[in-house]
């Protein structure tokens, strides 16, 4: 289903991003480096979907006083002062939690936690997806349908699979715990919000979903090691 091909699509993106930062730091660069390299590169991959999902919702619900107010700004192009900031504590977390990740950790070990915490971050996308019913009629989730069981329980099992495999091996059992609880919470806390103000999602709180698990999961996890 669609579902299921994005979230796919996407584990792909966050493999080539890991292998690329493994070979950055291979080839010698810093830690500082290849994290803004790695993150410039999924941003370059996405096409910056997720951020700009991000941007919208910070926008919308911190500019919007009513419910079709914030819907309204969301829907504009232009990123105000909300949407810049999300994105600049988005990308300034990412990276610093990936650079604490390469200091402590063999360059191929951070390319797995990346895939981990990146199959973590698009089962919390769905899991958003399929809680709440469509914000607008008119919209691009709405327009694509809602994740049934099947396509929810898949991507919540391989994602807290797939970031099983790739970090306790080495990292051990506690920093996934940390990163799952950390990440679930704000998942869902985002969830109660964005149910409270727009009573229902959108495209842009999807993407905003999955960005604020990515780097609060990323962060726990730096953390936790």
């Amino acid at each position: 289903d669609a579902e299921g091909q994005a979230v796919a699509l996407e584990q792909v993106i966050a493999a080539v991003s890991g292998l690329f930062l493994a070979l950055l730091v291979g080839f010698g660069a810093s830690a500082t480096l290849a994290a803004f390299a790695t993150v410039t590169l999924q941003v370059l991959l996405t096409g910056g979907l997720h951020e700009d999902g991000l941007a919208d919702c910070a926008d919308g619900l911190g500019g919007g006083a009513t419910r079709e107010k914030s819907l309204e700004i969301m829907k504009d192009s232009r990123v105000g002062t909300y949407g810049v900031l999300a994105l600049v504590l988005s990308v300034g977390i990412r990276v610093s939690a990936i650079a604490a990740l390469i200091n402590h950790l063999d360059p191929i070990n951070v390319a797995l936690c990346l895939i981990g915490i990146g199959a973590l971050s698009r089962a919390a996308m769905v899991w958003h997806w399929y809680a709440l019913p469509a914000a607008k009629p008119d919209g691009v989730a709405a327009s694509l349908g809602k994740p049934d069981n099947t396509s929810l329980y898949t991507a919540l099992f391989f994602g807290v699979g797939i970031a099983a495999i790739a970090i306790v091996p080495f990292a051990g059992f506690h920093p996934l715990v940390v990163s799952l609880i950390v990440g679930a919470a704000c998942a869902y806390g985002f969830q109660l919000y964005v149910r409270r103000r727009l009573a229902g999602q959108t495209g842009d709180t999807i993407g905003a979903t999955q960005q604020i698990c990515e780097m609060v999961a990323l962060a726990a996890l730096s953390i936790a090691l």
